[in-house]
């Protein structure tokens, strides 16, 4: 009998899958292509949410593979309980590094710059002119140096900054210098000018960057968000940022996405871009070639890559 593959985009548009798979097209819908329990491989649909990405998983009692098209897991991992032992969990390593990393130097850059006040400026036909920071000669401070992190780092070092620190969850040794463990941070804030969060969602960073983390920020310091909104601290964050002591760049929020009259859209010194850190179009060319290679691999019988976790 042959297998069902579950894609997210009609396997027509994508070239190099291998024969001998029943395609099925599910992008989030409410009713699904086939039997969810003939399913042997499942990509989950991006961008849809936890409950969509869930929603099949308990009656999939076939699947020996789940692969997301985001780097994260977490809209994933509650609904992993219900799959039997020997799944695959796969991320989408490779896919968003480059986008992500321009939009982080976007924020970055806009926010130390200025550029929504040129913005609001022109609206109103304002010549706003002054002297704004810059990112050269800025000390930099990266939390969670994964392959989003170090892809970060290598689009910050043509801009001359004066230190690039690395925090991940535990300590190690790259070719750019040390990665700090997460019990070094209380130390490390206080240097940094710009604080990066590409961590993953984890119990062990949910809340990570609450009261006590902001607090040991130096003043004037900027605060970027690129992760997940929950490891942010939203009320304790809207209160730093109603001081003015600090300001923030986000792509992603808690909640998310934010409804109107939240406090955060008009809080001081708070530039949000709404969750679009992979989504740019970079993103389908390299999911495709994701799903074909991981295809191809899955039907050879050899190991996939970027599995996070095997369900036991």
């Amino acid at each position: 009998m042959t297998s069902d593959v579950w894609l997210p985009v009609p396997a027509a548009e994508i070239e190099g899958l291998p024969e001998g798979f029943n395609y099925r097209f599910w992008d989030g819908g409410q009713d699904f292509p086939a039997d969810p329990a003939d399913c042997a491989f499942y990509v989950v649909p991006y961008m849809k949410g936890m409950e969509i990405a869930v929603r099949p998983l308990a009656a999939m009692t076939s699947v020996r593979a789940v692969q997301t098209l985001s780097a994260g897991i977490d809209h994933v991992e509650p609904g992993l309980g219900d799959l039997g032992a020997g799944v695959r969990l796969c991320n989408a390593r490779g896919v968003h590094e480059a986008s992500t990393a321009e939009l982080t130097l976007a924020l970055i850059l806009a926010s130390l710059r200025g550029i929504p006040g040129f913005v609001r400026g022109q609206d109103k036909e304002e010549w706003r002119d002054g002297f704004y920071p810059a990112l050269a000669d800025k000390s930099v401070l990266i939390v969670g140096y994964g392959s989003i992190g170090a892809a970060i780092e290598d689009r910050l070092t043509p801009f001359e900054c004066a230190r690039v620190a690395r925090v991940a969850r535990s300590a190690r040794t790259t070719a750019r210098g040390p990665v700090h463990p997460l019990a070094d941070l209380p130390g490390l804030l206080p240097l940094a000018d710009v604080v990066i969060l590409s961590t993953p969602l984890t119990e062990g960073t949910q809340g990570l960057v609450n009261a006590d983390f902001l607090s040991r920020m130096k003043d004037g310091a900027l605060l970027v968000n690129v992760a997940r909104g929950p490891v942010v601290d939203t009320k304790a964050l809207i209160a730093e940022l109603e001081t003015g002591r600090l300001r923030a760049a986000l792509d992603v929020t808690d909640p998310e996405p934010l409804p109107a009259g939240h406090p955060l859209w008009h809080a001081p010194g708070l530039l949000i871009s709404p969750h679009v850190g992979g989504s740019t179009s970079a993103f389908m060319p390299r999911a495709k070639r994701l799903m074909a290679d991981q295809l191809t691999r899955f039907a050879a019988g050899v190991p996939l890559r970027n599995i996070v976790l095997t369900t036991h």
